[in-house]
């Protein structure tokens, strides 16, 4: 069995937070491979502690990828600032040609534009992906993974990193499926009455309130915040009021734009004119809403950049909702050439912390072995990019931990699923498969 299918096999999909199914860019042909190990999102360390702790698998798993792709080159991207976890990298390269590229300490030097470009000099076409460029990128826990693939063992944990407002921040594996509440509880339990819950990060995750809402298999990690504090309060915003607030407050200063990682690349991605859309008429909706095609939703301009507190990238999402619907793609109308002044505008992540107020959550969250214990997993049938998985289980079954419960529709892009504790089946609806010890 090739290395694509026994990943195509073990469900695994990018454990980054895009998943996309692993398997398609292990059966690529390409020049270069690089890992991913920038891990740039305020407060998350989950990628910096697994580099700590699993090293050597990180990078078999980096071997094995350049070896099915055939690529000549590996690159491995990582902080400079990092030295623990790049000693704990690089002692395992063993001659094997791979190359590290030092990464500032800036947000967002995960972006995958931003990091192909950083190690390997080349730009991504405008609305391309890297494999146009000969790159294939894969995160740091997907390489992982793909170790653990080659080796016949699925994907049935991810690795979490529970901060905030909790008694003892800390970053351990925890069973697909298992609940919110459950990781908060491992975790020391929440330190404050009221919060909210950060899924993957304060500046690209989503805000939620729910403590039965479970972990899959892109779930980077929980950040507890009071339900008081500032980000909270803006994140739970109605969207209508986002878009009304932008229409009258906005004045163009177009610091949104100036800042923009993808804009500073050289790509057409002008938040300040997506702005205008929400003030003016269709004709100028069609145009300026075009901006947004290339915006990686980073959060820079919304949550940094602009001094009015407004939400551009708000604007950005909705501009690229109402040109998919319309069935509008934008092509850019210049050659991409880096701004000559991005260096200057890049944004230190500790400043990007303190304009978030976040500085008295900034804590180390250490590697626990141990993990928590679920007594019953709500296992998603989409986690991934592409269509859903479908169930190959029925409710009474038992399944053992490790066993595949949902498939990949014939002939679709999509991954295979498999349960995460041994249990019976004890629901299963069209989102979702139910396994209680």
């Amino acid at each position: 069995m090739s290395l694509s299918e026994k990943i195509l096999s073990a469900g695994v999909i990018g454990a980054g937070g895009a998943g996309f199914p692993t398997h398609i860019k292990a059966n690529a042909e390409t020049k270069i491979v690089v890992a991913n190990g920038a891990e740039c999102e305020p407060l998350i360390h989950k990628d910096y502690e697994l580099m700590v702790h699993f090293g050597e698998e990180i990078v078999e798993g980096l071997k094995l990828l350049r070896e099915s792709t055939g690529a000549s080159k590996a690159l491995f991207g990582i902080k400079k600032k990092n030295t623990v976890a790049i000693n704990s990298v690089k002692k395992h390269f063993n001659g094997s040609n791979i190359e590290l590229t030092y990464l500032g300490d800036f947000y967002p030097s995960g972006d995958e534009y931003e990091l192909v470009y950083e190690a390997t000099g080349r730009l991504i076409p405008p609305a391309g992906i890297s494999l146009d460029i000969g790159c294939v990128v894969n995160n740091v826990e997907t390489l992982y993974n793909i170790f653990k693939a080659n080796k016949n063992e699925p994907v049935t944990e991810k690795l979490v990193c529970v901060t905030g407002s909790v008694k003892k921040p800390s970053t351990f594996f925890a069973q697909v499926g298992i609940s919110f509440k459950e990781l908060i509880d491992f975790a020391g339990g929440a330190s404050v009455k009221d919060f909210g819950i950060f899924i993957g990060g304060v500046m690209m995750g989503k805000l939620t309130f729910d403590l039965d809402e479970v972990v899959t298999k892109t779930t980077a990690g929980l950040i507890i915040l009071p339900k008081d504090h500032y980000l909270i309060k803006r994140k739970n915003q109605p969207e209508q009021n986002w878009h009304r607030i932008g229409k009258s407050a906005c004045d163009q200063c177009s610091f949104c734009t100036e800042f923009c990682p993808r804009y500073l690349l050289g790509y057409q991605v002008e938040p300040h004119k997506v702005m205008r859309s929400l003030g003016f008429t269709k004709t100028g909706s069609a145009v300026w809403n075009q901006m947004a095609e290339l915006c990686c939703s980073c959060g820079l301009c919304t949550l940094y950049s602009c001094p009015e507190d407004l939400y551009p990238k708000e604007a950005c999402d909705k501009a690229k909702t109402e040109m998919r619907n319309e069935g509008i793609k934008f092509v850019q109308q210049k050659p991409v050439k880096v701004h000559p002044i991005k260096e200057g505008r890049r944004v230190p992540l500790n400043q990007l912390i303190q304009k978030l107020r976040l500085k008295d959550f900034d804590k180390p969250a250490p590697f626990n072995p141990e993990k928590p214990i679920a007594h019953s997993v709500k296992i998603l049938l989409k986690q991934h990019i592409g269509e859903a998985s479908f169930p190959l289980v029925k409710e009474g079954e038992n399944a053992k931990e490790g066993q595949l419960i949902a498939g990949i529709p014939e002939g679709k892009l999509s991954a295979n699923v498999h349960s995460s504790i041994a249990g019976k089946v004890e629901e299963i609806t069209g989102g979702y498969i139910k396994i209680v010890k």
